[in-house]
């Protein structure tokens, strides 16, 4: 169906008008097929574009704008990691010129997170349109200002990225421009309608543009085309790689910005909120893994069960009505690092099915012992599992006075006992500070993208810790509850290891390495009087004292 006309087109002198016959002059016929065949040719001789310092002027690329246009015409899809202000705009509309010119009936979407940028976007891209001669124009039909329909059946259509924003529709090229802005809720549910669309043809495109914005989906099918996981072809552009910029630019924009800026908008860092329970560096060593099976209602499997190896699954519970998820992993605990074996992560399962997606999980990981959140409707399904399903490997809590909760399979005066855990104030502070341990020790193994995800978004509040606004923590909340019950004497004694022990070895290792002095050369009992660094300084040990080096060209003494 052909996009709502208006009349706006008839009086602009710049546009060529449907229907009019026009006839080449041989030179302009053969400019024509070389612009057909080339869209760097074409972009070079006959797109203009506004600048700030000449205003209308030839588009000139530089090299990595040729390097993008030649990859985006090769290939079907592509990922490109952008640095502000290096002209990406200007570089995809050339190329969506040359593909709605020269392809008839070619449909195309431009979609970004704000609906405003996305009619910008257009809007260079008509001004590039009436500046061509009009032997290179179609004739246009339609004229919006969101969409556009020229005379050889192509279409584009400017929209904000939403799960709806091309649903129904069918396009061959969908270009998304700030791709990292857009929320993970709203990407998520986009690619899930948009796929389809693509996927239908054999030469549909689909053309991801942004500057880092964290460890989102942006980051997953980044990391995933430079590791060859998807059909990606990644593309970096470099702050370097546009002319004039040097270190003195680098010094000045940073001296008007920051550092963080700077690393985030022109290095092209992925860096993660401020504040986050683990550090950034350590964030990014993190690495996910494909899952070797899944299923529709999230269920995803990333290490088969093994025989004699013991399992737990530790859920967390919401209402299922759309908003918070329900989650559980499943944790090889054998030994350690213990590993992230299994996820799920559902939103729209009532509490009162879950059950039945828990047990067969449990079975089929060795009867894995289960820690259910009962904070809310999740005792339902603790009791549904342990009384209804008769599954013997429930974990319990008890109160016993100062200790708080103990974790248990239930004993004692059964008013305090809970067939699971209630996250209160004292289990959510010991559990986030010993999950920052168990991940910064490397004691524990992530292989789920979608933790790794919320962990990057899982910052410091008055009292705790929880998920920025807009974001979940579902999942991270499920490696909580496990690093609490790895500091319980029960899960001590179902394992027989002790993972604080282990993990206060290991550190304090370290810091023994780190500190060990340097200096001293010993021979039996005695001591090297004298010692010649690499750049000639003599050093005589002060044998009356204590050991101390002494510079004798200086006479200064210090530990070498």
């Amino acid at each position: 169906m052909p996009f709502k006309t208006n009349d706006q087109y008839r009086d602009n002198p710049l546009l060529k008008k449907a229907g009019i016959e026009f006839e080449f002059t041989k030179e302009q016929l053969e400019e024509y097929v070389k612009c057909s065949n080339d869209p760097m040719y074409f972009t070079k001789n006959y797109v203009k574009i506004v600048t700030l310092d000449e205003g209308l002027a030839p588009f000139e690329p530089y090299e990595y704008q040729n390097k993008i246009i030649r990859t985006v015409h090769e290939n079907r899809f592509v990922i490109c990691k952008m640095p502000r202000q290096s002209g990406k705009t200007t570089t995809i509309v050339s190329y969506l010129l040359h593909y709605v010119l020269f392809n008839p009936d070619m449909n195309v979407a431009i979609l970004a997170n704000k609906q405003s940028t996305a009619i910008e976007i257009l809007h260079r891209f008509k001004t590039a349109y009436e500046n061509l001669p009009k032997w290179l124009q179609q004739g246009v039909f339609s004229w919006n200002k969101g969409s556009i329909e020229l005379e050889n059946g192509s279409r584009i259509l400017a929209a904000s990225t939403s799960s709806s924003a091309v649903r129904g529709s069918s396009f061959n090229l969908i270009f998304i421009d700030e791709f990292a802005f857009i929320p993970h809720e709203i990407a998520e549910e986009f690619f899930a309608s948009v796929y389809p669309t693509i996927s239908s043809g054999s030469e549909t495109k689909v053309l991801l543009v942004s500057t880092p914005k964290g460890l989102n989906m942006f980051y997953k099918f980044w990391t995933d085309a430079v590791n060859k996981r998807n059909l990606y072809i990644p593309v970096e552009v470099r702050w370097q790689d546009v002319p004039g910029r040097d270190e003195k630019w680098k010094q000045e924009t940073i001296a008007n910005t920051s550092q963080e800026q700077f690393n985030q908008e022109f290095e092209c860092d992925f860096l993660q909120s401020s504040g986050t329970l683990i550090d950034g560096e350590k964030l990014r060593l993190l690495t996910y893994h494909r899952p070797i099976e899944s299923n529709a209602n999230g269920f995803k499997v990333y290490e088969a069960p093994i025989e004699d190896h013991k399992y737990m699954l530790v859920c967390d519970v919401s209402r299922g009505v759309g908003k918070d998820f329900h989650a559980f992993s499943v944790l090889d605990i054998t030994k350690p690092p213990y590993k992230q074996v299994a996820t799920f992560r559902n939103n729209e399962l009532s509490p009162l099915v879950l059950p039945s997606a828990i047990y067969p999980v449990l079975r089929q990981y060795n009867n894995a012992f289960a820690l259910i959140e009962v904070n809310d409707i999740g005792a339902q399904v603790a009791d549904i599992l342990k009384h209804d399903m008769e599954y013997p490997n429930i974990l319990g809590t008890a109160y016993r006075g100062r200790k708080g909760q103990v974790l248990g399979e239930g004993f004692g005066n059964e008013s305090q006992n809970a067939n699971g855990i209630r996250t209160t104030v004292p289990v959510k502070r010991i559990g986030c500070s010993l999950l920052k341990s168990l991940i910064v020790e490397d004691k524990l193994v992530i292989n789920d993208y979608w933790t790794i995800d919320e962990l990057t978004t899982f910052v410091a509040t008055k009292e705790s810790y929880e998920a920025e606004k807009g974001h979940h923590d579902d999942l991270v909340m499920t490696l909580v509850l496990f690093s609490w019950a790895t500091s319980q004497e029960y899960f001590r004694e179902l394992l027989d290891t002790d993972i604080r022990k282990a993990i206060y070895e290991n550190s304090l290792d370290r810091v023994e390495e780190e500190m060990t002095p340097f200096g001293f050369i010993e021979y039996g009992d005695s001591i090297e009087d004298t010692f010649v660094d690499d750049s000639g300084t003599v050093w005589t040990v002060d044998n009356e004292s204590t050991g101390n080096w002494w510079d004798t060209n200086r006479g200064s003494s210090g530990w070498y």
